[in-house]
């Protein structure tokens, strides 16, 4: 895959971008930082624009309140063989996974919005109790390099579930690249879903009703104008509308077909 979105690795940040990660990963309550703040990193003034911008909502819980009532409606598609026994490395992924990208895609869909000039006319979401943060520790986070060729191969195939433009790897598969026994199952659960259109159609669903929301959220975002605002939003967008917009569906049907939420 082309690398369309270059990133500041956690390791390697210095300075002003090492401290704006670890308050992200403290606000946020995640131990990794998702991609999209990663890439914003390598654009001048975009990172902290855009953490200004969206870490009041994190504060006050406005994402996590979004969050709330998106799974109380969520479509899932029924996945098949994933229940049973696995490492526990498994697991605490698929929980950190299913907070950090579902917080952020309210969030992070409200920046959107906001840059777009699309914040809903009226209405408000309230804030709320925060969602409590998974106290996991995470695998490493595979490259090609970590994994045999034919795990790579599969890391490949199975972001190709939902997304068929592929113009962002989904970090989960990665992290789960230690487990390719475990991801083998994924494929044959997503394959069958892919197959009768289901997972397409949850993936739809969800997107459009959470895209609804956010545009709500964004009401509460109080921000000066963005340097590099179209780079910041194309950026952004790609992120909600591709990666997270497709995995926070996934990664919940997992779990649920795990029978661990």
């Amino acid at each position: 895959m082309a690398d369309l979105f270059p990133a500041v690795a956690e390791a390697s940040a210095t300075g002003e971008t090492a401290a704006f990660f670890a308050d992200i990963r403290a606000t946020v309550g995640v131990r990794v930082v998702n991609l999209v703040w990663r890439h914003l990193a390598t654009m001048d003034g975009a990172l902290p624009w855009a953490w200004h911008a969206v870490k009041p909502l994190y504060v006050v819980g406005i994402p996590d309140e979004a969050a709330r009532r998106f799974r109380q409606g969520m479509m899932l598609p029924n996945l098949e063989g994933l229940a049973g026994p696995q490492p526990q490395s498994v697991d605490d992924v698929l929980v950190s996974y299913d907070h950090s990208n579902t917080i952020n895609l309210f969030a992070l869909g409200a920046l959107v919005a906001w840059l777009r000039g699309e914040t809903a006319k009226e209405g408000a979401l309230p804030g709320g109790p925060r969602l409590a943060a998974p106290d996991v520790i995470l695998p490493k986070l595979n490259s090609a390099e970590d994994v045999s060729p034919e795990t790579w191969s599969l890391v490949l195939r199975l972001n190709a579930f939902g997304d068929r433009e592929q113009i962002i790897l989904a970090s989960m598969y990665r992290q789960l690249s230690g487990t390719p026994t475990f991801l083998r199952l994924v494929e044959q659960a997503l394959a069958k879903v892919g197959k009768d259109g289901s997972l397409d159609k949850s993936i739809a669903t969800n997107r459009a009703k959470a895209a609804d929301v956010a545009k709500l959220v964004a009401r509460s975002i109080s921000a000066p104008p963005a340097p590099q605002a179209a780079a910041i939003e194309r950026s952004v967008s790609a992120f909600v509308d591709h990666a997270i917009g497709k995995m926070v569906t996934i990664c919940r049907a997992i779990r649920v077909a795990r029978g661990v939420v």
